[in-house]
């Protein structure tokens, strides 16, 4: 068996010492996230998406929210003190963050954004989202959350 590859997210939890585990669904054809949620057999209130935004400011936001839910755009830029966000256009995802479209992870970005992440994570002990590679995804602890960035917590889904 080959040894797996370890992605920039990996590399990034290693170095803070973060616990974690990688999940490997590359070979599953699953994209959306309910798909995900449902082959790895995780609860897809633990299975958060990636989203990036761009505020009225010009400035970017990136949402973790669960992949069963949306983004409130009202809500997120009410959490982020803006009059109004939008997501960005797909085509700006790989030049802004260095990932691609359905592999884009709140860890290991080209620049740091203000990362929020939904309330309801808070009730969770464990929380899985994007490895930074489409097929790939890491568990981590939410109490291990803080350690990784600056990410805060607000009610921003619906």
């Amino acid at each position: 068996m080959k040894k797996q590859e370890k992605t920039n997210v990996m590399r990034i939890l290693d170095q803070k010492k973060i616990d974690y585990i990688m999940h490997d669904y590359s070979g599953s054809g699953a994209i959306a996230g309910d798909d995900v949620a449902k082959t790895l057999g995780e609860n897809p209130e633990e299975v958060f998406k990636t989203l990036v935004t761009v505020g009225k400011t010009k400035q970017y936001y990136v949402f973790l929210v669960p992949v069963c839910k949306e983004l409130n755009l009202k809500k997120a830029a009410k959490a982020v003190g803006e009059k109004k966000i939008e997501m960005i256009k797909a085509k700006e995802l790989l030049p802004l963050t260095g990932y691609v479209h359905g592999g884009c992870s709140p860890i290991g970005m080209k620049k740091a954004f203000p990362t929020t992440v939904e309330a309801s994570a808070r009730t969770l002990e464990k929380i899985c989202f994007s490895a930074g590679k489409i097929g790939f995804q890491v568990e981590v602890k939410v109490a291990d959350l803080d350690k990784i960035g600056d990410f805060k917590f607000e009610d921003v889904a619906e």
